[in-house]
């Protein structure tokens, strides 16, 4: 079954539910059960399945779960309140005081945060690595390490992982290799055919696909699934029912959506580069980008989120300010994934500890994230090059 098909088909029970083709929207904490044996039977359930109590899921949780596993190719999803949930939950399952956590160097802000604060105050230490390390990665794991976790490719700077390199090398050690892979989506990038125990998507981004949901998937293999799904559970956590149903209505068409933000991620990027305001474009499906091979390599496709670095002379709060605030088009906020597209100035540097920021040989112009949505890529275009104009007149 190809990938399209899943995401149209999978999770779906229609005779269960009376021939609907979507799961209902189930709003329920009590669940009561006809007898006393099967209140018993109830109890004895330690996998996380059976419907016996809200916040341990619905049928339309059971079914959204199971349309994102099908994608994935994991053992097992459970979903969380965020996205961040989803990073944070599966950390806290396997890791305890004592441990050693290595953390990729481009990780999602929240993340580190995370790790630098409440994973400290638990006793875990966090030790941050080049995300181009490789196999190299070996140098860095301790006899204590039992995490290895990997954001391919960073959300803010791009660069790409050789996954199947570093997860070789964790396990050879014995430690989990975790993965963000909001970016690539459960489409483009099949975390576990490349050495991944457990997958993390906030399904808020492109899953989610209109901007309207909070949420976020743990996919696991069937190894790692125990402790993934006794961290769930002890620490409460769920998909609200009105969620769920946002979730599987923008998995559905989330084949269809993620070739026009490939396509037009594609031609605004390569636009930018023949801009002479812009210095640098980076953007991993690009021929000219440094984790390009690596790319072409282990991914079937690329998302529309990218960023860029102007030249010096154009980089400060003034010249901001002209592009960005007269946008038709583009919209500033901290999101992404949606049907909008989105701009939004980052500042790299303040979030890097292993590998400084920005690199020698790249430039040192204000970067700038820029997310393509489903508009008419020549309006955005035109709106971009009004923006730079107006820009270039400061």
């Amino acid at each position: 079954m190809k990938d399209a098909t899943r995401a149209v088909t999978a999770g779906r029970n229609p005779g269960a539910h009376s021939g609907a083709v979507n799961p209902p929207v189930y709003h329920c904490s009590t669940i009561l059960f006809p007898t006393f044996d099967a209140l018993k039977a109830s109890r004895q359930i330690t996998s996380g399945d059976g419907v016996t109590y809200g916040v341990h899921g619905t049928p339309g949780t059971y079914a959204c779960e199971e349309a994102i596993r099908a994608l994935e190719g994991g053992f097992r999803t459970r979903l969380c309140n965020s996205g961040l949930q989803a990073v944070t939950m599966p950390l806290l399952a396997c890791l305890s005081a004592g441990d050693h956590l290595l953390m990729v160097d481009t990780a999602y802000g929240p993340t580190r945060t995370f790790c630098d604060g409440m994973l400290r105050r638990l006793g875990v230490e966090t030790t941050y690595y080049d995300p181009l390390v490789g196999g190299g990665i070996r140098e860095l794991i301790r006899p204590n390490t039992r995490v290895v976790f990997l954001e391919s490719p960073g959300s803010w700077t791009f660069e790409v992982q050789d996954v199947p390199a570093i997860a070789e090398e964790a396990h050879k050690a014995g430690a989990i290799v975790m993965m963000d892979n909001t970016w690539a989506s459960p489409l483009y990038f099949k975390p576990f055919e490349h050495g991944v125990d457990v997958s993390i998507q906030a399904i808020t981004k492109y899953i989610g696909g209109h901007s309207d949901l909070v949420m976020g998937a743990v996919t696991s293999n069937e190894t790692v699934y125990p402790k993934v799904r006794q961290g769930w559970q002890e620490l409460g956590l769920c998909g609200s029912p009105d969620d769920v149903f946002l979730a599987m209505r923008g998995l559905r068409s989330l084949h269809v959506r993620m070739p026009r933000h490939w396509e037009a991620g594609l031609k605004v990027g390569h636009w930018l580069m023949e801009r002479p305001e812009i210095a640098e474009v980076m953007h991993p499906a690009m021929e000219h980008d440094p984790g390009h091979a690596l790319w072409k390599r282990d991914f079937l496709g690329a998302a529309s989120l990218f960023a860029f670095t102007l030249h010096e002379e154009f980089s400060t709060e003034a010249h901001l300010a002209a592009l960005l605030d007269n946008l038709e088009h583009f919209g500033m906020g901290f999101s992404w994934g949606g049907y909008e597209s989105l701009l939004i100035p980052i500042y790299p540097s303040r979030l890097r500890t292993a590998t400084p920021w920005p690199k020698q040989g790249r430039p040192k112009g204000q970067s700038l994230r820029i997310h393509i949505g489903l508009e008419d890529t020549g309006d955005l275009i035109d709106d971009l090059a009004a923006g730079l104009d107006r820009m270039r007149r400061v």
